[in-house]
């Protein structure tokens, strides 16, 4: 008699619960979980793809450059300017140098128009032509033969620049090549200072005879940034050592002497220029007014200056 109502009392719980309603179904791998608001089938989001579509992008590099000094193992100050980010270089001619012999060219010996709007910075070009230090060529006009063996500045259409040794790498082939500037060998190659670079002799005329005196050069790291380098009194060794130091792979010795020495920066394209070498003779606007001698402007790129 226990067992017949046990029974009868079972078979009534299943009538008023799980007998009114079907099982839910298993959930499926990989189906989409129904949230407190709806089920997929009618329109909501898994809470996993709003989440990944809230991840903001992050902005592209601004063009910039950054300036830091640094103390030689004799004591000599050295400047070192890093151009990074979208930037392009130019190549300006000198009204004296090369002057009328560089032809109908777009930099002239002044920067002005568009090309001041974008500008960050601008450095000295290497030794007058006529030193016979190297090559000249400018927006596809050779004004002086580029020579193989030479550490060069080479710069295509796009304003992208590389240096390298002249037949040994650049340009690379295929390359648009724009402009070129060369300055004399290697004065850092493979990330050490040449053997060259400690006999100051073989990097110049020197204003006096002395060794310690402005100088300026230019690397290029493992990026592909390019670093300025420059003191009112240094040796070519101190330029090299600093520069391996910042990373570059491979330098050259640009132009010496104190009224040849100049790099002008800005905080930002189109700014303010300022002198960042200490006790440099010219005034930041020189490039601006025009000058005598071949330069090179550092620019942010075209997209980068309409962002």
């Amino acid at each position: 008699m226990r067992r017949l109502w046990t029974a009868g009392l079972l078979a009534g719980l299943c009538a008023a619960t799980a007998c009114s309603s079907s099982p839910a179904p298993p959930h499926e791998a990989g189906s989409p979980v129904p949230s407190a608001r709806g089920t997929a089938a009618s329109g909501s989001v898994p809470e996993a793809s709003r989440t990944a579509r809230a991840v903001p992008v992050p902005p592209p590099p601004a063009p910039k450059v950054t300036v830091t000094r640094t103390r030689t193992a004799d004591g000599s100050l050295v400047t070192l300017a890093t151009f990074s980010g979208p930037v392009r270089y130019v190549l300006h001619n000198g009204s004296e140098d090369p002057g009328a012999a560089a032809g109908h060219v777009r930099a002239g010996p002044a920067i002005t128009g568009g090309d001041r709007r974008h500008l960050l910075a601008a450095f000295n070009g290497g030794f007058k032509l006529s030193a016979g230090a190297g090559g000249y060529e400018q927006e596809r006009h050779v004004i002086s033969p580029l020579l193989r063996g030479l550490a060069s500045l080479v710069i295509d259409r796009s304003g992208r620049a590389t240096i390298g040794v002249w037949g040994h790498g650049v340009p690379a082939p295929g390359e648009a090549v724009y402009s070129v500037r060369q300055n004399l060998t290697p004065l850092v190659l493979h990330g050490k200072p040449t053997a060259a670079a400690a006999d100051w002799g073989l990097w110049g005329a020197t204003l006096g005879g002395g060794e310690y005196v402005a100088r300026s050069a230019l690397g290029q790291d493992a990026r592909g940034d390019l670093i300025y380098a420059a003191s009112m009194s240094a040796t070519p060794a101190d330029l090299a050592v600093a520069l391996a130091r910042h990373g570059a792979r491979i330098a050259m010795e640009l132009d010496i002497n104190p009224e040849w020495v100049q790099l002008d920066v800005a905080r930002r394209p189109g700014g303010s220029l300022r002198a960042a070498v200490p006790g440099q003779d010219r005034p930041a606007g020189q490039y601006l007014a025009g000058w005598a001698r071949d330069f090179i402007a550092v620019e942010a790129a075209a997209a980068a200056a309409r962002a």
